[in-house]
């Protein structure tokens, strides 16, 4: 099967701040161990010399990416490479690659895999646009180019049951009848961030937790950094953020500045230290294993997080507040609706070694399925 995975790089200076880049550069080289041939079409190539790379120009704008596809570049693309199986990280690029496709004369699957939604839905159903996709209002076009992706789409993959969920509700909304094209493909642990919670001490009455996702605004950074505050002063817990994003382009502060305001406040906050990988993994598999817990993102829109999976794998319980994917996965003894119960947690964690190890246990088990290959063997089977 000759798969062509066309890979939009967000973040080509800070590739360990991308994790659709680590996603392809995890499961491209699975898929090549079950036989397939892979072509990553990205701005850079993944890491095993093995997966064919076609080199293509990365879009300067998140906007670009769903709006302007480049029809010529894809055009160029299926005739040279003649795939059997397209694979649209981009979602809204679908019908652009549909075309492309019956320009080139290639006849080919399409499978979007819906690395990210542009939409979540209420607890009493109310469909919410990302605000991260709604500047100047172009939240709504957003979500109706989403949607003709899905319809141009031959099979949809998802991470999960909640993004399962979501995704059927806004197609359904948007006229765009799914039938039997949606399969549900988790992403694979990184094999370098794997642990054994053998080998797990737990905290002696004092905890460190490590909050490891964007700064953006609408990942609920503000309601983190207020229970951040809570946490260092009410519980025996110090906390370490990760900087995943170092400087970024004028370009990229200008449309979104909330990363450097909400850094500048967690800097001056006693009780917490900034910490940076330095794009290197392993420094960053270093800085989970000096933490006790991982703390998951506030984002009301959370499918799916690679960030959480990688505390997991490192046998770290992760603390999350009850929403969407968050209240799906993770156990529910270390969920929290308020402040309050989120320190009473910690403190347990902190001082109670029976709960922290049973906790770091459950954390590890729950990414035993995620292995590249045990990914790699189901997407295969749902774009066959």
């Amino acid at each position: 099967m000759r798969v062509l995975y066309l890979l939009n790089v967000s973040n080509s200076s800070q590739l360990s701040a991308d994790s659709g880049y680590t996603f392809a550069d995890l499961l491209a080289p699975a898929l090549t161990d079950a036989g397939a041939e892979v072509t990553v079409a990205s701005p850079v190539p993944v890491g095993d010399p093995r997966v064919h790379f076609a080199p293509t120009t990365s879009p300067v704008t998140k906007y670009r990416a769903r709006f302007d596809p480049g029809v010529d570049a894809l055009v160029t693309l299926m005739r040279e490479r003649q795939p059997e199986v397209v694979v649209a990280n981009q979602i809204e690029a679908a019908p652009a690659i549909r075309a492309a496709l019956l320009e080139a004369g290639v006849d080919a699957l399409i499978a979007g895999y819906c690395h990210y939604l542009p939409f979540s839905f209420t607890d009493t159903g109310v469909l919410e646009l990302d605000p991260a996709m709604d500047d100047r209002g172009l939240g709504r076009s957003v979500l109706l180019a989403f949607a003709a992706g899905l319809a141009a789409c031959d099979r949809v993959l998802v991470h999960s049951s909640t993004a399962a969920s979501w995704t059927t509700a806004a197609a359904a909304r948007t006229g765009v009848d799914l039938g039997n094209k949606l399969h549900i493909v988790p992403a694979p642990r990184d094999v370098r961030l794997v642990r054994s919670p053998d080998d797990i001490l737990p905290p002696q009455g004092r905890a460190t937790g490590i909050y490891n996702h964007r700064l953006y605004k609408h990942y609920g950074t503000a309601r983190f950094t207020q229970l951040a505050r809570r946490l260092v002063a009410n519980a025996p817990v110090r906390l370490t953020v990760m900087d995943l994003f170092g400087a970024r382009s004028s370009e990229r502060i200008r449309l979104d500045p909330s990363p450097e305001r909400h850094l500048e406040e967690l800097a001056t906050t006693d009780g917490v230290t900034i910490a940076s990988d330095r794009g290197d993994r392993i420094r960053y598999g270093n800085l989970l294993a000096d933490a006790h817990f991982g703390i998951a993102p506030f984002r009301p829109g959370c499918p799916w997080s690679m960030s959480v999976i990688d505390c997991q794998a490192m046998g770290l319980p992760v603390i999350g507040p009850r929403t969407g994917w968050l209240a799906e996965h993770i156990d529910n003894e270390l969920l929290f609706d308020t402040d309050e119960q989120a320190v009473r947690i910690t403190e347990r964690l902190a001082t109670d070694a029976e709960f922290y190890l049973l906790h770091a246990k459950r954390a590890f088990a729950s990414t035993a399925d995620l292995t590249p290959a045990a990914v790699a063997a189901r997407y295969l089977e749902a774009v066959r």
